[in-house]
């Protein structure tokens, strides 16, 4: 009789959208499967699965990153926020209202990766200009619509907040 090895597990301790998460998990696991499929944060989504696409875009410890990229071991003791952890109250955000304001979404695919992205360039560059917010989307991919909305939307976001 064949013996195969169980998988190993982690005790994971991580902070996701202001509540602390603790789960035994095995150490293959992706961080975006964690994410979606333990937590039921769905709002990450799976396009390429080779970190192309931005579609899984979360923000740990205050850079975006793929989470198709990152095993969930490695956030152990870190902070994530999720397009669902983006907001503290029902209301929109000022860049989910922009997105809204310019219809900057179709399928909406894509889109939380592109509000996450957008927040953290208004974050670090309050005023940015239109090069500035395409070289930061670049990293995002979108199937549906071109970029002139989102673009605008970001703009819009920038504006609002004056």
């Amino acid at each position: 009789m064949l013996h195969y090895p169980q998988p190993h597990t982690f005790q994971l301790e991580v902070t996701i959208n202001g509540e602390l998460v603790q789960r035994e998990i095995p150490t293959h696991l992706r961080l975006l499967d964690f994410l979606r499929e333990d937590l039921g944060l769905t709002g990450s989504k799976e396009v390429c699965g080779e970190g192309e696409c931005g579609a899984c875009t979360v923000i740990l410890n205050g850079q975006t990153v793929n989470s198709c990229l990152i095993l969930a071991v490695e956030v152990h003791g870190g902070f994530i926020i999720t397009i669902e952890g983006l907001a503290d109250t029902r209301e929109l955000t000022e860049m989910q209202k922009a997105f809204e304001d310019h219809h900057a979404v179709q399928c909406g695919y894509c889109i939380p990766g592109m509000v996450l992205t957008g927040e953290k360039l208004l974050e670090r560059n309050p005023h940015p200009t239109r090069g500035e917010i395409k070289y930061e989307l670049s990293g995002n991919i979108c199937r549906c619509t071109g970029y002139h909305k989102i673009v605008d939307a970001i703009e819009g976001a920038a504006d609002d907040r004056g």
